[in-house]
């Protein structure tokens, strides 16, 4: 199946992004569309997805976080 069956991975773009926030979500993205070409589509790999996406989001943040 290929990656555009999965709208989630919309949100896993990184290149129009920051250096250091691009860096930050570059791994999420590559993870998330090893994902998709690997795991059946069912509730679970949507859920993965879902929480990889949190924890992109988590990660960005954290890049851009100061004190």
């Amino acid at each position: 199946m290929p990656d555009s069956d999965e709208p989630i991975l919309q949100y896993f773009t990184f290149a129009h992004l920051p250096k250091p926030l691009r860096d930050a979500s570059m791994a999420f993205a590559d993870l998330a569309h090893e994902v998709v070409r690997t795991l059946p589509r069912n509730p679970e790999r949507t859920v993965a997805l879902r929480k990889l996406l949190e924890a992109k989001d988590a990660a960005v943040r954290a890049a851009i976080h100061t004190d």
